[in-house]
């Protein structure tokens, strides 16, 4: 039986490998951390010291990388020694071009590159509930839709190559920007005076309710409980804005959310969780929110 390769078992790449393993799968797996691979190891799997290793005896492969240039150099080595390689499920969050790239590169030499960018955190990773949205060749997918859904509790075939990474994208862009709009009403809101705990209470039950359910998040001011970086997501918004251009989509609010992002960035806010955008917010209104207070009785 040939095994699974894994390439990139961090935060969410460890627990979709590790549900692969607790299925009764033989997984290869490789990462540049030495502890990550450790964990996956004293659960079954076994370790290959590079990428060209891991394709020798692996015919389908999973990557779980931070963004396109690791995505890239990763295929580079996988392509230019392929071994028993024959598919190529990417589940990181990629660019849209590289996707269309990789896959035709891939094609020329009889592999199909999928990909998969998956939704839900670290937490529906471990679960096996996360969302994994599809682009690439039918066959491919229906042949590892087996796999996939060890970690998937939701999965869709979207089309083509790269209808993955823009479906993830619009996903992200929705979310991450949204995310900058309530933290600018919510500092409008205090430097007006308002208390913001209250302001939370007249929304959820007014016509923004379906839209401030992460407020909270903000207004417990708890910026490091390890979510989702600050820095992951200016990726994506800045990935989501490099594929509008790409289709011909004009994005003039994300561009202007990617702003913050980008200040943020700058004030070494990257390592924080993806709200902590409001720093940069409360600083140009020269206020603080106050911690969220409990609903009264």
């Amino acid at each position: 039986m040939s095994s699974l390769g894994f390439i990139g078992v961090g935060t969410i790449g460890g627990p979709m490998a590790a549900r692969l393993v607790g299925a009764g799968h033989v997984l290869v797996v490789h990462d540049l951390a030495a502890d990550a691979i450790a964990r996956l190891v004293a659960e079954g799997a076994r370790a290959a010291d590079s990428v060209t290793a891991l394709a020798q005896t692996c015919e389908v492969v999973f990557l779980s990388l931070p963004g396109p240039p690791q995505v890239a150099a990763v295929m580079d080595a996988l392509l230019a020694a392929p071994g028993a390689v024959r598919t190529v499920v990417d589940l990181s969050t990629n660019a849209l071009a590289l996707n269309r790239e990789l896959a035709a590169r891939a094609a020329a030499q009889g592999i199909a590159y999928l990909d998969a960018p998956v939704s839900g955190g670290k937490v529906a990773a471990k679960d096996g509930t996360l969302a994994v949205m599809v682009g690439g060749d039918e066959a491919a997918f229906t042949l590892v839709k087996p796999l996939i859904n060890c970690f998937a509790k939701h999965l869709f075939h979207l089309g083509a190559s790269g209808a993955g990474t823009l479906a993830k994208l619009v996903n992200n862009q929705i979310f991450l920007c949204a995310s900058v709009l309530i933290q600018e009403g919510f500092v409008m809101g205090a430097k007006a005076g308002m208390d913001p705990s209250t302001l939370l209470e007249v929304l959820k039950v007014s016509s923004a309710g379906s839209l401030v359910a992460r407020a909270p998040l903000l207004l417990a001011r708890r910026f490091e409980q390890d979510i989702f970086a600050l820095s992951i997501a200016a990726k994506d918004v800045t990935l989501a804005l490099e594929s509008g251009a790409a289709v011909g989509a004009s994005m003039p609010a994300t561009a202007a959310a990617l702003g913050v992002y980008q200040q943020a960035l700058a004030q070494g806010l990257g390592h924080e969780d993806f709200y902590a955008t409001v720093k940069v917010l409360e600083q140009q209104a020269g206020i603080t929110l106050p911690p969220l207070a409990r609903p009264k009785a």
